[in-house]
C-alpha cells in the first residue's frame, strides 16, 4: 500500500514531515482515551475519599467528562472554521491541563465532576481539530488511510489505560492519574505548539455565526442515511458508555477480580482493536452495510442470550466473559462502518457538520450509558438489558434508514 503523502498545498507550510504529523495527531486523539479509561481502577478510591454514598454516583467521573466532550465538540467545530485550527487546538489543551491540575486538589465530589466536565470540554478540541487537520494536510484515499492509523491508536490506548491507572495507584493515589493527565497534555501541547502549523487556509476561513451550527444540523437531519445512521451510532454508544460505567462494579464488586480488572479490561478493548483490524481487511470484499448489518444482528442475538440468561440468576463469570467478548467483538464492525455510512451523503461539508455528529454520537451515547450505569443493582441483568435494548433501538432505526431492507449493496464502493 503506497504511504499517504502530504498534499501539495500544504507541503510548503508544513514544519513537520508526515510521519511525525501522524504521530501528534494520534497522540491528540489519545489524550481523550485516555481520559476516560485511566480513571476505572481510581472510581472505588475517589468515592471513598470524597465520601459518595451511592455506588453507582462514582459513575458520574466518568458522564461528567462525556457530556462535555460531546457538548464541546459544537463549539469547537465553529470555531475552527473560523479562527483556524492551531488556537482553539492550543486553548482546548490549556483548559484540559487547568481542570485536570485543579481536579487534584478537588475539595468535594461535585467539584470533582465540574473539573471533569470541564476537562471534558477541553479535549473535544482534540477530536474536532485532529481530524480536521488531518482532511486539511490529505485527501481522498490518504485521508482515510491516515485516519485509519489514527484511530488503531486511539482503540489501542483503552488496552493499556487501566492498567497505567493501576499502576499509578500502587505508588500513590487517585490525585497522581490527574497529575499524569495534565502532564502528558501539558507536553503534547508543547508538541503542537513548536511542531503542528495552521492548516486551514485562510481562504476557507468562514465567519463566526449561529447560522454555521444550523447549517451543520441541517446537512444531518434533512439526509435519512445520515441522520438514522447517526441515531443508530448513539444507541451502540450508549452500550459502550454503559459497560464502561459499570465495568469496575462487575470486575470488581460481583466477581472478586481485584487487581485482574485492568488486565481483563484490557482483553475486551483489545477485542474491539483486533475487531477493527478485520474490519479493515473485509470491508473492501463484503461492503460496510452487508458488514455491520451481519454484526449488528449477531450483536442483538449474543445481548438477547445474555439477558435472557442473567435473568435465570448470577452467570458464572467464564460465561459471562465468553458472551461480553463476542458481543464486543461485533462492535468492533459496527461502530466504524455506521460512523462511515453516516458521512457517505454529506459529501465535502465542512468541520462543523462532522462536529454535530460527533455532538451527537457522544452526549446521546454518554446519556444513555449513564441510564444503564445507574440501574446497576449487583447483577448483569441491567448491563444485558441496557444492550438488549439500545441493539435493538438500533436496528431500528437502521431500518429506517435502509427503508426496511438490510444487506443491500448500495453501489461497489460501500
Amino acid at each position: 500500500m503506497a504511504q499517504p503523502s502530504i498534499h501539495p498545498d500544504m507541503q510548503a507550510k508544513m514544519r513537520i514531515g508526515r510521519a511525525e504529523f501522524i504521530t501528534l495527531a494520534a497522540a491528540l486523539m489519545a489524550l481523550n482515551a485516555l481520559a476516560i479509561d485511566i480513571m476505572l481502577p481510581a472510581l472505588q478510591q475517589i468515592g471513598a475519599a470524597l465520601d459518595v454514598v451511592e455506588e453507582n454516583d462514582r459513575q458520574f467521573v466518568i458522564s461528567a467528562y462525556l457530556i462535555g466532550f460531546g457538548g464541546g465538540q459544537l463549539i469547537y467545530g465553529p470555531l475552527t472554521d473560523r479562527f483556524g485550527r492551531r488556537g482553539p487546538l492550543l486553548f482546548g489543551l490549556a483548559l484540559y491541563i487547568l481542570a485536570a491540575s485543579a481536579a487534584i486538589f478537588a475539595p468535594s465530589f461535585t467539584v470533582l465532576l465540574g473539573l471533569r466536565m470541564i476537562q471534558g470540554l477541553g479535549a473535544a478540541a482534540t477530536r474536532v481539530i485532529a481530524v480536521s487537520a488531518i482532511r486539511d494536510v490529505f485527501g481522498g484515499r490518504q485521508m482515510a488511510e491516515v485516519l485509519s492509523m489514527v484511530m488503531m491508536v486511539f482503540m489501542a490506548i483503552p488496552v493499556i489505560a487501566p492498567s497505567l491507572g493501576q499502576l499509578v495507584m500502587m505508588f500513590g493515589a487517585w490525585p497522581e492519574i490527574f497529575m499524569l493527565m495534565a502532564g502528558l497534555a501539558f507536553a503534547i501541547a508543547v508538541w503542537a505548539y513548536l511542531r503542528l502549523p495552521e492548516t486551514l487556509d485562510e481562504a476557507d476561513r468562514r465567519p463566526l455565526v449561529f447560522s454555521t451550527v444550523l447549517q451543520g444540523f441541517r446537512y444531518v437531519v434533512t439526509s435519512r442515511v445520515a441522520l438514522f445512521y447517526t441515531l443508530a451510532t448513539t444507541a451502540i454508544f450508549g452500550a459502550l458508555f454503559g459497560f464502561i460505567n459499570s465495568a469496575q462494579q462487575i470486575y470488581v464488586d460481583i466477581y472478586g477480580m481485584g487487581d485482574l480488572f485492568p488486565i481483563l479490561f484490557a482483553v475486551g478493548a483489545g477485542l474491539m482493536a483486533l475487531s477493527s483490524f478485520t474490519n479493515s481487511r473485509f470491508v473492501g470484499r463484503f461492503g460496510m452495510r452487508r458488514l455491520s448489518h451481519t454484526a449488528l444482528v449477531t450483536f442483538i442475538a449474543i445481548n438477547a442470550l445474555w439477558f435472557v440468561i442473567s435473568l435465570a440468576g448470577p452467570v458464572p463469570f467464564p460465561l459471562f466473559f465468553l458472551l461480553f467478548s463476542a458481543s464486543m467483538f461485533m462492535f468492533g464492525w459496527i461502530g466504524p462502518n455506521f460512523n462511515s455510512i453516516a458521512m457517505e451523503p454529506l459529501g465535502h461539508v465542512a468541520g462543523t457538520a462532522a462536529a454535530v455528529q460527533g455532538f451527537t454520537t457522544t452526549l446521546g451515547g454518554a446519556l444513555l450509558g449513564a441510564m444503564i450505569g445507574q440501574a446497576f443493582d449487583g447483577t448483569l441483568t441491567p448491563l444485558a438489558g441496557g444492550y438488549f435494548i439500545v441493539s435493538t433501538v438500533g436496528l431500528i432505526f437502521v431500518l429506517i434508514a435502509e427503508r426496511g431492507k438490510l444487506f443491500q449493496v448500495v453501489n461497489p464502493a460501500v
